[in-house]
């Protein structure tokens, strides 16, 4: 009776500081994309610990982390391993400044991810995150330019669908729906492109002549803007929170060598897709068989353990600059935390697990966790399911003929969240999808749960909106 008590008391307890805590967010914390109407007074589901692929909520519930914190939880929560690494680190030396001093783990780390690196990538400018790093290659792009005379070789081609960042310049470049709805943006400085999201291609059209019109498109912006006058392409290979719109098979190779052609910088970014979320610690070559000028990277490179990222430089740019006639000219970017070492560190023991059996076990499960999705194509509401290696989009329509995404009701992502939140699993609703990327970890009875979950969560759903005369499917 005592240690029924003892549990008692624990529960009341823990849900009295649940309730504490929510009641200080709404009070004092601004979250990140809030609506004008809840801006500063919003609280969102509180997550108290996570152990493996799984998270555990304010009021104790158990949970799947099904999009691995935000794509990054790579080697699953609580590795004591990268929690002891931090402190050793910091007990070290915990901070540095990078204007004037380094240290010794980012050195290492940057040599370790060079060696993965495609092509000629042999350096590494470390960043805060992947906003950062994607406004880091940016600001690059324009500074390799001016060294070079060539001022007015400035503009960026991204595309519809993309996601890029935060930050001013890299927040400019997406193409989400609702991204830049009310945010302004350096739009002046981009040129948009298609999405390469073969699911809503024109009716009637095969995905081959899909990508020749991507394609297409991409040759004839570049004779209608001027290759004089565009710095860089950027483009994520897989477009991740797009709802991971895999590209057409061949359509980088194409736009890689058009831009090779026309002496525009390709950007991969691989702020998602480095560091084992297709198996690999970078995507492009090993994938999808392209050698960029620049690959950025973030979120997998800790595991989300510390905030880390970073870009990776072709020697041949580097070259380049040092034998401009402006041998004085400054790259005029940098970060308090530039090279952090604790961060480093961390990254350094998460690239050891990756190497020591994560990636071969993502590799290897990978096929059943997207074989066990794609059943879920035969929910009524379920127009399409696709993915590759960990990452996977479960994409809800109103009618599979014409591919209505659910205009009367952009919220049942989130709907399917709060069932499958109830059931023990946490999905990334992105309006009417849910995105899906489990922990590196996760075994094929866990991808059966966390399946199961889904397909009950999805189910639930279309009896709402039945119910509420929203959808009949």
């Amino acid at each position: 009776m005592a240690a029924v008590k003892q549990i008692r008391e624990a529960g009341t307890a823990a849900a009295l500081a649940n309730h504490e805590t929510i009641d200080l967010a709404k009070r004092h914390l601004v979250q990140p994309w809030p609506y004008a109407g809840e801006i500063g007074a919003e609280a969102r589901s509180l997550i108290s610990g996570g152990e493996g692929i799984y998270i555990t909520d304010g009021e104790g519930k158990r949970l799947i982390d099904g999009p691995a914190g935000m794509w990054c939880v790579n080697v699953g929560h609580r590795r004591e391993e990268l929690a002891r690494v931090m402190y050793d680190q910091a007990m070290q030396l915990s901070y540095n400044t990078p204007w004037y001093t380094m240290n010794e783990p980012s050195a290492v780390l940057a040599e370790r991810i060079a060696a993965y690196a495609p092509g000629d990538l042999n350096h590494v400018f470390f960043t805060t995150g992947g906003s950062t790093a994607v406004e880091s290659a940016l600001r690059f792009m324009q500074f390799f330019n001016n060294a070079r005379g060539r001022s007015e070789k400035k503009l960026i081609l991204s595309r519809g669908g993309a996601y890029h960042g935060s930050t001013y310049l890299s927040a400019s470049l997406n193409g989400r729906p609702r991204d830049r709805d009310w945010m302004d943006g350096a739009d002046e400085l981009v040129v948009k492109l298609s999405s390469p999201d073969a699911f809503r291609r024109p009716k009637g059209m095969s995905v081959a002549a899909f990508a020749d019109m991507l394609v297409a498109e991409f040759e004839a912006t570049v004779l209608r803007v001027g290759a004089d006058k565009i710095g860089a392409f950027i483009g994520e290979p897989v477009q991740a929170s797009g709802g991971v719109i895999l590209p057409p098979e061949n359509y980088l190779r194409r736009i890689r060598k058009i831009c090779r052609d026309n002496e525009i910088l390709f950007i991969a970014d691989e702020v998602v897709t480095a560091f084992g979320r297709l198996g690999h610690v970078f995507a492009s070559q090993d994938v999808f068989d392209i050698d960029p000028d620049i690959i950025t990277f973030a979120k997998g490179v800790t595991s989300g353990y510390f905030p880390l990222g970073g870009m990776v430089i072709s020697e041949r740019l580097l070259e380049e600059l040092r034998r401009s006639n402006h041998p004085t000219a400054m790259y005029a970017h940098g970060l308090t935390y530039t090279s952090h070492p604790v961060g480093c560190a961390v990254a350094l023991t998460n690239l050891d697990l990756l190497e020591n059996g994560i990636l071969t076990h993502a590799q290897n499960v990978a096929p059943y966790f997207q074989q066990q999705l794609k059943t879920l194509e035969d929910l009524p509401l379920v127009g399409e399911v696709r993915g590759i290696g960990l990452m996977a989009c479960v994409e809800c329509v109103a009618d599979r003929e014409s591919k209505n995404p659910l205009q009367l009701d952009t919220n049942v992502g989130m709907r399917i969240d709060r069932h499958c939140h109830e059931l023990g699993l946490l999905v990334r609703p992105l309006i009417n999808m849910c995105v899906m990327s489990p922990p590196l970890v996760i075994t094929r009875d866990q991808i059966d749960d966390m399946v199961g979950i889904l397909r009950e969560g999805i189910s639930r759903t279309m009896d709402d909106l039945r119910h509420e005369g929203v959808w009949q499917g």
